[in-house]
């Protein structure tokens, strides 16, 4: 009985997921408040538990279900809060089908139906329900029944409601009651077309009619799942239906007479797919990776594993129960991990976790639907990986108490002792990175730790040079300790503490200056061979045997000075000058070199810095040396500012005394000097002194302040020149101040007039030569010259169908001894005789016009009686080319030119053959 209960409570929720699916078309509009269906039916046992839940309704208020109370009524079911209805006696018992209403208010009174029927199971008997179902006449084999108990006998569902009348029309039958679904049994083995419900209508013994039935599954799309027999009423499924594919059907049946006409009103049929095991669970991934905290306490959480059964998961076909099948390694216990068999979170269930041990375990997770039954259900497995994290379970440990090393004194940034140390934690991890420290024995902070990013050593530096004569060893303290803090409960190791001995190694150590630089004081200009200071060096190695010390001169720019070799007493070479190139700030400085005897030698470098006081060894000098000055009083009102230099400081320079001398005595009779300031003076003419303009050389006497003090006569250059109304110096008084008188510059003026018109000379002589040259020309001018227009091309060759001669006896020889040598006879080339050449006519370099046809008859005779000019008359044999040649002889040519030839056309050649055309033409001269 319990499971068959199962079976329909599996059919009640198809038919929910039916509505669900179909519903899902609707949730893409507008919300509308309501149940899903408005009808529920469902097949349950005769005798039901007290709140044992047998359906579920689905409601939507579209405000998220708020204060929405359900109520049903039949006493003997009631509704809880999700939808559920439940039996609320201790047991319910059903003699026939329950059909009641259950209604939903929402917090604004609004109200909202739905059926729900109960019918009961029964597999013993067909008996006839209030639905009018009978038993259908028909040979069913007992296989059959077998296979199926829930096809036989076959219902047959009559058409309720109204009928049409031809006479009468239209009459309406009151009905209580709801077709219930059709259930048919997903990847049903047949044999097909198997028959599922017979459809009648209560006239078919009046008249003849015909049954349809449409929807999806019969005349849409998946066509032709079902069909029916128009006669018979009988409809079949003509295939295995796939409830993953489709859970549900709804159809439409139909009755009409034999002209088409409806005698029945259409009724709706449910076809819910019973869903079968048929489907393994899933999981979405083969290999799934978690990880856990070594040292973890049970009930950890690890991992989490999920499988899907694309069976229906409201019932037992779709539940999927998880399990572990197995651990590797099984270190320290085999099962030291557990699953929840409903969520699949993997959890540890024991202690001992410990990376350094076992590093990653492997795990077999099994999912089984059929709430996990083996025997029944179907399963799958998956791997899951757990790496054991790392935690900082175990501190450094040195591998030894003690370590040693040994430093040169007066070295840094060297490596003197090497600490190893273990760690089992994870390497290149916080947990395993050394962080060494010094706690003790290095007060002054000579050495440091470094840790060697590979192997994890602390190098022990030194970073501050050590002294042998103040320490000979130092004993240091390290401890060792982790980037990260050590877990909780885990105790620092005895071995985490060491001692390092470090013993300083004596050298060989320069000699050093004790005050460096050495700063003394002395006065500019002290005599040759002055003791200034010794500037001595110490020596450092005072333990050992005591070392001499020598000294020498290392850098002296000025080369002022020198050092004693043993004593290091520094005595003046030349005169100290302040003034020098080589003082910078009254500060002249020099560098010595002290170096001890030792092995090897060492030497040290002191600077010498000499301040130097000034004295009054410098004269002042007059500035400007040059200036200008107007020749009249009364327009030079401010005259020359004057002032001095002076390359000494206070108290030796300003302020300057300045005067004139008293000899020659025109300098004080035209000049003066007052007093502007203690640096400046102003120097002018006297009044109503008129000079003539020019250079004046002006001598002033300058004297500083110093004690005694020192003077300087000098000189500066004043030029006197008219000026005009601004006080400034005209040009023609600048040049006359400049030492040019009036007749000097008129002479000046008269040289460039005369230079200007030679030039002048020479250009027109020039051009008037170049006329007389073009007027000697004998023919026209070169633009005219139609030879411009002649070009000579190398023609070597001719076409392309003439390239099948041979050259060679078109060319000159390059000698005559293969001629001479030849006797006489028939010669085969082109040879120039062997005699001497004719003489021909000279051309007179400047031939007068009237001479030149002379000169062409002249040439002319020589060229034809020219027996070596080309071409040569000469016998040659030529190949034969044929008879009938129009043309004639060419053997011999004649130079000379007959009077049969017309020359006029020389006419129109230009300027240059006018002469030509008039010898030989038929023109007239001009």
């Amino acid at each position: 009985m319990r499971t068959d209960f199962a079976v329909v409570l599996t059919a009640a929720l198809l038919f929910d997921t039916f509505w669900r699916n179909n519903g899902e078309h609707a949730s893409q509009g507008p919300c509308r408040p309501g149940f899903l269906q408005s009808f529920y039916s469902v097949q349950i046992p005769r005798d039901v538990l007290q709140g044992q839940g047998i359906l579920k309704v689905k409601f939507d208020d579209c405000m998220g279900k708020e204060a929405v109370v359900f109520h049903s009524t039949d006493p003997v079911f009631s509704v809880r809060t999700d939808g559920s209805i439940f039996a609320k006696g201790e047991r319910a018992s059903l003699d026939e089908t329950v059909q009641f209403k259950v209604t939903a208010r929402g917090p604004h009174t609004n109200v909202w139906e739905t059926v729900v029927q109960l019918t009961l199971i029964d597999l013993s008997s067909s008996e006839q329900n209030e639905n009018e179902v009978t038993e259908e006449e028909g040979n069913i084999s007992e296989q059959n029944k077998k296979k199926d108990v829930l096809q036989a006998p076959t219902p047959v569902i009559m058409f309720p409601g109204s009928r049409i009348n031809s006479t009468r029309g239209l009459r309406r039958q009151k009905r209580d009651w709801v077709i219930p679904p059709i259930n048919v049994a997903e990847n049903s083995r047949g044999p097909f077309p198997q028959m599922l419900v017979s459809i009648r209508s209560d006239q078919d013994q009046d008249i003849s009619i015909r049954y349809s039935i449409t929807g999806v599954g019969a005349d849409q799309p998946p066509n032709e799942v079902f069909s029916i027999d128009p006669v018979l009423g009988k409809m079949f499924v003509t295939k295995p239906l796939d409830r993953e594919h489709r859970s549900s059907y709804h159809l439409r049946a139909h009755a009409v007479d034999m002209n088409g006409n409806q005698v029945e009103n259409p009724i709706d049929l449910y076809i819910f797919v019973i869903d079968m095991n048929d489907n393994r669970p899933e999981f979405k991934n083969q290999v799934y990776n978690g990880s856990v905290d070594e040292g973890s306490k049970p009930g950890t959480y690890v991992m989490h594993l999920s499988a899907l059964d694309a069976d229906d998961n409201t019932t037992a076909n779709g539940m999927v129960r998880y399990r572990i099948l197995s651990q590797t390694p099984h270190s320290p216990i085999p099962n030291m991990f557990t699953i929840n068999s409903e969520t699949g979170d993997i959890m540890t269930v024991a202690p001992g976790l410990d990376r350094e041990k076992v590093s990653q375990y492997t795990i077999i997770v099994q999912a089984t639907d059929m709430e996990g039954n083996l025997n029944f259900g179907l399963s799958n497995t998956a791997t899951a990986i757990i790496t054991v994290t790392d935690i900082n379970d175990n501190p450094p440990m040195l591998t030894s108490r003690t370590f040693s090393g040994e430093v040169p004194e007066n070295t840094v940034d060297v490596a003197v002792a090497n600490l190893t140390v273990i760690d089992a934690d994870q390497p290149h991890s916080p947990n395993w990175n050394a962080v060494y420290r010094i706690i003790s024995g290095d007060p002054t902070g000579h050495f440091t730790i470094r840790t060697d990013p590979i192997s994890n050593d602390g190098m022990v530096t030194v970073v501050k040079p050590v002294d042998f004569e103040m320490n000979r060893a130092f004993m240091l303290t390290v401890v060792v300790s982790n980037q990260a803090h050590l877990a909780s409960g885990i105790q620092s190791s005895l071995q985490s503490t060491a001692g390092v001995t470090i013993s300083v190694k004596d050298v060989n150590e320069p000699p050093y200056f004790p005050t460096n630089p050495k700063q003394i004081r002395f006065e500019e200009g002290v005599p040759t061979g002055t003791s200034l200071t010794t500037f001595s060096a110490s020596d450092p190695d005072r333990l050992q045997m005591q070392q001499i010390i020598r000294y020498s001169k290392l850098n002296d720019p000025a080369n002022w000075l020198s050092i004693n070799r043993t004593s290091g007493q520094i005595v003046t070479t030349g005169m100290l000058d302040r003034e020098s190139i080589y003082v910078k700030n009254n500060i002249y400085e020099a560098t010595f070199l002290a170096t001890d005897n030792g092995f090897p030698e060492a030497s040290g470098t002191g600077t010498l810095q000499i301040y130097l006081i000034d004295i009054n060894d410098n004269p002042p000098a007059l500035i400007p040396r040059e200036s200008q000055i107007c020749e009249r009083m009364n327009k030079n009102v401010n005259g020359i500012n004057i002032t001095a230099a002076d390359a000494d400081t206070d108290p030796n320079a300003g302020p300057f005394v300045f005067e004139l001398p008293n000899f020659p005595s025109s300098i004080r009779r035209n000049w003066t000097i007052a007093r502007i300031s203690g640096d400046y003076a102003r120097l002018a003419l006297r009044y109503q002194v008129y000079l003539e303009p020019g250079m004046y050389e002006v001598p002033i006497i300058v004297s500083d302040s110093g004690n005694p003090p020192l003077s300087n006569r000098s000189v500066i250059k004043v030029k006197v020149c008219p000026c005009d109304e601004n006080g400034d110096c005209t040009t023609l008084g600048a040049v006359a101040a400049a030492g040019l008188g009036t007749g000097a510059i008129i002479s000046i003026l008269i040289c460039i007039i005369i230079l200007l018109c030679m030039v002048l000379l020479f250009v027109v002589w020039i051009k008037r030569r170049e006329k007389e040259r073009q007027t000697k020309q004998l023919l026209i001018d070169p633009e005219d010259d139609v030879r411009d227009n002649i070009l000579k091309y190398d023609e070597e060759g001719g076409g392309e169908e003439d390239q099948d001669y041979d050259l060679s006896q078109l060319q000159q020889p390059d000698s005559l001894e293969h001629i001479i040598s030849k006797p006489p006879g028939v010669r085969r080339v082109d040879e120039r005789p062997i005699i001497p050449e004719s003489q021909y006519p000279i051309r007179p370099v400047v031939p007068h016009p009237g001479d030149i046809g002379d000169f062409i008859h002249e040439g002319l005779r020589a060229a034809d009686n020219d027996p070596t000019a080309p071409p040569y008359d000469s016998l040659l044999v030529f190949d034969y080319e044929g008879s009938g040649s129009t043309a004639g002889s060419v053997s011999s040519l004649n130079s000379s030119s007959t009077g049969d030839q017309d020359y006029d056309y020389l006419n129109d050649w230009g300027p240059r053959f006018k002469k030509l055309a008039d010898m030989y033409g038929g023109g007239d001269d001009d």
